[in-house]
């Protein structure tokens, strides 16, 4: 059976440009305490960061997830700071700025702040298991992890509106809500996130990361393109856990099989999948 609906979701580039472009700037604070983590300054980046209560708030939430595995509640933030270190520092400042995307009530996802803030830890903690068995230490990279919930922020904030046509489509089709991005404006969510990513001026290899972790574009450079493979692989292992199956996160994209066959298994003994 064959249903054209496509001209009734029709998403304009003029309406993801718009979205783009209400998008806040990063707050002072922020960039300061970015500017401060760049540098090495835990101190400053610390006392930076302490004088926004919003990012103070998030970062003790955050933090005291159990998957961080702190014994005791961690509250002050330059404890925080220099349990963590400068890259997950940063990287948890990054993942704050993702969170002033986030909808106050979720529609096309069954979402809330809560769960939302375990994606991102949880995403976070495993990214660093797999950059430590690689030997990688980088901050940037580290914190390219941080624009993979971006996606699902702007898959909601597109879709929302027009969540049957959307669920029709795929129902019939049986697409991925990657594809059906790709199908209705020509850009797709890792397109979308790295223009994010400039917004913010986020330094470029976070993008060339993201891009490659969709499993469809990957990198010349080889380095880049392991990232990417390990990243995408991430990206389904999180999706597949029980809780965010059943927010309806576990189909957000199309599993590329073939692109990261050559690192699966060393993937599932780092993860401890058995």
């Amino acid at each position: 059976m064959h249903i054209n609906i496509k001209y009734n979701i029709l998403i304009k580039k003029e309406t993801i440009d718009n979205f783009i472009q209400k998008i806040p700037p990063a707050p002072k604070a922020l960039k300061e305490t970015l500017v401060h983590l760049n540098a090495g300054d835990l101190v400053k980046a610390a006392n930076t960061a302490s004088q926004d209560k919003a990012l103070s708030s998030y970062l003790k939430v955050l933090v005291n997830k159990p998957i961080y595995g702190f014994r005791n509640e961690v509250s002050d933030v330059s404890q925080i700071f220099g349990i963590l270190g400068v890259s997950s520092s940063q990287q948890v400042v990054y993942n704050y700025m993702m969170t002033l995307l986030s909808p106050s009530k979720w529609i096309l996802f069954k979402l809330n702040r809560v769960l939302f803030y375990n994606l991102q830890a949880d995403l976070s903690v495993n990214w660093q298991k797999i950059l430590n068995h690689l030997n990688i230490d980088d901050k940037d990279i580290l914190s390219s992890i941080s624009l993979l919930p971006a996606s699902i922020i702007v898959s909601e904030a597109l879709f929302c509106e027009k969540k049957a046509d959307v669920d029709l489509l795929r129902s019939v089709n049986q697409i991925d809500l990657n594809t059906v991005l790709q199908r209705l404006c020509g850009l797709d969510l890792f397109d979308i996130c790295e223009q994010i990513a400039q917004k913010w001026e986020m330094p470029q290899a976070i993008s060339d990361i993201l891009q490659s972790a969709s499993g469809v574009k990957p990198s010349k450079d080889k380095t880049i393109n392991n990232l990417g493979k390990w990243m995408h692989l991430l990206l389904f292992y999180t999706l597949s856990q029980e809780k965010y199956v059943a927010a309806e996160l576990n189909d957000f994209i199309d599993f590329q099989v073939e692109y990261v066959g050559d690192i699966y298994e060393e993937f599932s003994k780092v993860m401890e999948i058995s």
